[in-house]
């Protein structure tokens, strides 16, 4: 019996703008600050630095490490707060989670580090609505890509993997790891890139829909 869902977060819950913003926009801006340089020459070389790292090292997503190691002097909380005005919830989010949260266990599973996630979820509410909000890579110090974090989470909630579904825009991260763990899992694609799964869906509220069929089985 479906006992609790798992959500991603950036992509999934809130739009991408914020944290795009952040990585490619504001430390750039400070980079080429710092150096005197083109905006634009700094933008290619923050981005080919985050590229030699890539985005299954945990390093990818730590601000910490990021502002330290292009000699930025400036506190992460201060650089994600001065943006937190674009941080904005897709339009269906508000209603998928209330109509869901009446019946499961809601709680959200991200790849981004705790920083973030402190502030996205104290901005937006989100601290209020889910139960659990695990950061792969500060509490478990690995990404989604890993099934084991997936593993984990079933541990520390003291679920089955069949009680547990989740749902992310990253087909990697969260469709193919969390299946890997024995969970069903659904691949959300916003932009109806990949079609011809049954575990695709468009939107949250397409999910919903998708978790009332299952509950009807």
């Amino acid at each position: 019996m479906l006992k609790v869902i798992s959500f991603d977060m950036d992509g999934t819950l809130i739009k991408k703008d914020y944290v795009d913003h952040v990585w490619l926009e504001a430390i750039p801006e400070l980079y080429a600050r710092k150096k005197d340089m083109e905006i634009e020459d700094a933008k290619e070389y923050v981005m080919n630095e985050y590229l030699k790292v890539g985005e299954a090292a945990i390093e990818w997503y730590d601000i910490k490490y990021w502002l330290e190691k292009f000699g930025i002097d400036c506190e992460w909380k201060e650089l994600l707060e001065n943006h937190a005005g674009m941080l904005e919830l897709y339009p269906e989010v508000d209603e998928v989670i209330e109509n869901l949260g009446e019946e499961y266990e809601l709680i959200i599973t991200s790849n981004a580090a705790r920083e973030f996630i402190e502030v996205e979820s104290r901005v937006l509410g989100l601290d209020r609505k889910f139960r659990h909000i695990f950061s792969a890579v500060t509490d478990f110090g690995n990404t989604k890509k890993e099934s084991d974090v997936y593993r984990k989470i079933c541990s520390i909630l003291g679920v089955e993997s069949d009680e547990i579904v989740h749902v992310g825009d990253n087909w990697e991260f969260d469709y193919v790891a969390p299946r890997k763990a024995g969970i069903k899992a659904f691949y959300l694609d916003r932009d109806d890139s990949r079609g011809g799964t049954k575990e695709v869906v468009k939107n949250l509220k397409e999910f919903e829909e998708r978790i009332r069929l299952l509950k009807n089985k």
